[in-house]
């Protein structure tokens, strides 16, 4: 899995460890499934959210099925174990006006509005997540510059297109303004620091941020994700197959792009009045 991923289950085993270290639990032979029961009641009454809650139940089913096949346990406390019911909750999304605003903002000739309008363009012009965008290289611009091969979660590689606005602004960005930030260093990334470093997500989170303020997009409104959402609907919006939006973004379950059908009421609405009889 994903470092990502190994992080998140990390910190919930952490998390249920210390919440059995304040029962006097210390041996995994006496954790029991009031213990487990108890743990996810409390995450609930903290307020944690249905798929945090889901993702610690998981964490914790599969450390205690590790410890049961290593013979540490004789006998599994969490089989049987319900998961928590996870909330459908809708992506936000900005409008094509709102995303349109924000990258054409950005339209100067020095290298950080050069490397900034080629981070948004791409970002939303092909649908990356922020980990994707932090570990683009040049090696992964293929097809002569019309696709980038990308290597997305559970390491499955998928192409995608990288279309005319964002490769224009990646060749402007390639040809006049990288260079300002290279370093002996840098290796092949495409987006660089100003310290000649690839970004963090931290730092692709904070330029998308700064230039949404400067259109007037409210902070909460914004973040590398809502780009990738935005992506996904607008494409849905003007007609885009649902399967091949599942292969642009490189979910592994259809389920999860038909997420966005509930985001496009709009179009909807649209094809009802258009097209039923008493609409």
């Amino acid at each position: 899995m994903s470092d990502n991923t190994c992080a998140a289950y990390g910190g919930d085993l952490r998390q249920f460890a210390e919440f059995l270290r304040s029962r006097n639990v210390v041996a995994a032979a006496s954790v029991s499934r009031a213990d487990i029961v108890d743990f996810l009641s409390a995450q609930r009454g903290a307020g944690r959210k249905g798929s945090t809650r889901a993702r610690r139940t998981a964490a914790i089913r599969m450390f205690m099925r590790y410890l049961k096949e290593r013979r540490v346990i004789s006998e599994d406390p969490s089989d049987l174990l319900d998961s928590p019911k996870r909330a459908i909750v809708l992506p936000r999304v900005l409008s094509e006006t709102e995303v349109s605003a924000m990258i054409e903002a950005v339209d100067g000739d020095d290298p950080r509005s050069l490397r900034d309008r080629a981070l948004l363009e791409v970002m939303y012009g092909s649908g990356l997540r922020v980990s994707e965008a932090c570990a683009l290289s040049f090696d992964d611009i293929v097809a002569d510059g019309e696709l980038l091969r990308i290597l997305g979660k559970g390491r499955k590689e998928r192409l995608v297109p990288i279309g005319g606005a964002a490769g224009a602004a990646l060749r402007r960005y390639a040809d006049s303004g990288r260079s300002a930030f290279a370093r002996s260093t840098s290796g092949t990334h495409v987006f660089l620091t100003r310290l000649g470093r690839p970004f963090t997500r931290q730092g692709i989170f904070k330029v998308i941020r700064e230039r949404a303020a400067a259109v007037g997009i409210a902070p909460s409104r914004i973040s590398p994700h809502v780009l990738r959402h935005s992506f996904a609907s607008h494409l849905l919006a003007h007609g885009a197959d649902i399967r091949a939006i599942q292969e642009l973004l490189g979910h592994a379950d259809i389920g999860t792009t038909q997420i966005y059908t509930h985001v496009d009421t709009e179009r909807l609405g649209e094809v009802h009045r258009r097209y039923h009889p008493r609409a």
